[in-house]
């Protein structure tokens, strides 16, 4: 794979939303437990009706449901990166397990996680080294 610009992008490397595994604010805590056991993930995205990641939603939820609701436990406003985004930027980020990545009005396109940064490390190391 050649870097666009010289760039790999997050875009290049990152789990497409055809590919990922979602719950809305309305989940129940149960059933995301579920999902996550069955997929051997460790958490996903939270998107509304248009696959818009949910930020501010959370209040009004837990106003209502006591803590029963995938709402309630999300992140308010997790850190998003968008397709253009320079690998090397999300790789020094070790703080994060998985971002989302997102189109300009903030509609979910897919997701890169820690994961998909060392495949595409020992990827791109390969390649160096086949051209060497």
């Amino acid at each position: 794979m050649q870097p666009r610009g010289g760039v790999y992008t997050v875009g290049d490397f990152m789990t497409g939303k055809e590919d990922l595994h979602v719950v809305k604010p309305t989940t129940t805590v149960d059933e995301a437990l579920e999902a996550l056991v069955e997929h051997r993930i460790t958490g996903f995205p939270v998107i509304d009706d248009d696959w818009k990641l949910t930020f501010n939603k959370v209040q009004k939820l837990l106003n209502k449901t006591n803590g029963q609701v995938v709402g309630d436990l999300m992140t308010p406003a997790p850190l998003v990166v968008r397709e253009t985004t320079n690998l090397k930027d999300v790789a020094r980020s070790t703080k994060y397990r998985r971002l989302s990545v997102v189109y300009v009005e903030g509609k979910l396109v897919g997701i890169i996680t820690r994961g998909n940064v060392v495949r595409a490390a020992l990827q791109i190391k390969c390649e160096i080294e086949g051209k060497a």
